[in-house]
């Protein structure tokens, strides 16, 4: 049995064990957050950061495990009960009421007076130099002020306890910087707290302590002086991967002699990316890495229509289609897979069959609205047997499918346009293994059929696996791009937490 973790002062976790289903995403999670420190915890998409701090926060209850305030063990399980006990969480999007004021959302679900609740809430805005107009309304603050209203709530409820979740992800500079001279005066108040991050440079800025989560383990840990961005890297790198670090610091784009891109991005910008310029070939896959809030689901979203252009143009064969609607953007030639296939991909009370020719409704070849079923049933029954989707019957409800098939009909349908470019957004998201290796092979299909695809993946592996070229996106702009036998998982990840930039290749 292991020895018991410090329990003198702070908080404690203990063995914290989650599943979901078959899916494990804690495997025993032991972590020390003292009195007044900072812990950096850092880790790869999919690590298990967010089902651990929810725990933490009773918002998810812990199959196995405990956790301790000091000496005492904590019955969590719902929100209140952490509230009762001095943890606060400070979401990635702050969760106001709009039409509220400032002060209305703080002092919200006290029973106290409001003249005395007022009185501490003053007290603590000048302890921590806070200058908020109380009667402004949720909607009319920044993105950094929301924050700092979610962390009044949290010091109200006389929280010892303070999870921030990617805190700076919206914020500019001179916010980042304002929101650590917060973090620096709540640590000398003797606050203790869980700093969630991306950003590496900022877990030697701010904390105390750093944690590394990978596959549902804190697999590294201490003071934050025992290490540096290079041994970070390697902790959240696959325990099989290798660093490889050649100097030459010489990333070039694959060329393609008397080739036309298909795509050309330039210098985009929209809410979330700037200054985003790429070409994207007939027949080529080009991997986008980064972390979640780099701006990649962003970008994509705009070059198909979803999200407004800011700045910059798109051109597809050509043509300049900045600002097309998502209808014009599927007619011009792109198609989209999205990451969320069942809340923007499916048609859940209708069949495998009309899901698969769904948008191909007011064309001449389908028609409308369950018109031309024979034709409908052709092209399904085509994308079946390309695309080895096990299924009954055509006419069988969509959901009656396992997600791998039901992920093959969102890959049909959008490639029954015959598109020019399609974008992939997290293409085997939540799929099984064999299911992933089908998909797998149909992208390459795609590849040989010369059509361009464009596609996002907070998997590395898969982007190794995949990409004739990889892009990274860091804070919202390219900050590197590598060519097939560049593309290793030390490259990428180092690129994608902002590291090794020299590697960079300037746009």
């Amino acid at each position: 049995m292991n020895e018991p973790l410090n329990k003198a002062s702070g908080l404690t976790v203990r063995g914290i064990k989650k599943s979901f289903g078959i899916n494990v995403v804690l495997k025993g999670i032991d972590l020390q957050v003292p009195q007044g420190s900072v812990v950096a915890l850092i880790g790869g998409n999919g690590a298990g950061k967010s089902t651990l701090v929810k725990i933490i926060m009773g918002i998810y209850q812990a199959d196995e495990g405990e956790i301790y305030m000091g000496e005492k063990l904590l019955k969590l399980g719902k929100p209140s009960a952490s509230l009762a006990e001095g943890i606060y969480l400070v979401p990635q999007e702050p969760l106001l009421f709009p039409n509220m004021t400032v002060l209305e959302n703080i002092l919200m679900g006290f029973n106290e007076k409001e003249a005395d609740l007022k009185k501490r809430l003053e007290k603590h805005m000048e302890g921590l130099g806070f200058n908020l107009n109380l009667q402004r309304k949720a909607n009319t603050l920044s993105i950094a002020e929301q924050q700092l209203v979610e962390i009044l709530r949290g010091l109200m409820r006389e929280a010892k306890v303070l999870i921030l979740d990617e805190p700076t992800s919206a914020l500019t500079f001179s916010e980042v910087q304002s929101l650590f001279k917060v973090v620096q005066d709540l640590k000398q108040k003797g606050i203790s707290m869980i700093y969630i991050t991306h950003r590496l440079n900022e877990v030697f800025e701010i904390a105390t302590n750093v944690a590394i989560m990978k596959d549902g383990l804190i697999t590294l840990e201490g003071p934050v002086e025992n290490f540096t961005k290079e041994m970070l890297i390697r902790g959240l790198l696959p325990d099989d991967a290798e660093m490889r670090d050649d100097g030459s610091g010489n990333y070039k784009a694959i060329q393609y002699e008397g080739v036309e891109p298909v795509l050309k991005v330039r210098n985009l910008c929209g809410y979330g990316f700037a200054d985003i310029s790429f070409d994207l070939y007939p027949g080529e896959i080009l991997g986008i890495a980064g972390v979640v809030g780099a701006g990649r689901t962003e970008l994509i979203s705009t070059i198909f229509g979803r999200d407004k252009t800011l700045n910059g143009t798109v051109e597809l064969d050509g043509k300049d289609i900045t600002g097309y609607s998502t209808k014009q953007v599927l007619q011009e030639g792109i198609n989209f897979v999205p990451e969320d296939r069942h809340y923007h991909g499916l048609f859940k009370i209708r069949s495998i069959s009309s899901n698969t020719t769904s948008a191909l409704l007011g064309s001449k070849e389908i028609g409308r609205i369950d018109m031309n079923r024979r034709r409908q049933k052709e092209i399904s029954q085509k994308y079946v047997d390309d695309f080895r989707t096990k299924i009954v019957s055509l006419d069988d409800l969509i959901g009656s499918l396992s997600g791998g098939n039901q992920q093959k009909v969102v890959i049909a349908r959008s490639l029954s346009t015959q598109p020019k470019v399609v974008i992939l957004d997290e293409p085997t998201r939540g799929i099984d293994a064999a299911a992933r290796a089908d998909v797998y092979n149909i992208i390459r299909q795609l590849k040989e059929a010369g059509v361009a695809v464009l596609m996002v993946s907070s998997d590395i592996e898969e982007v190794v696996e995949l990409a004739d070229r990889a892009i990274t996106v860091f804070q919202g702009r390219i900050n590197g791009e590598f060519q097939h036998d560049e593309i290793t998982q030390d490259v990428l990840t180092s690129a994608s937490f902002g590291i090794k930039n020299e590697k960079a290749v300037e746009q």
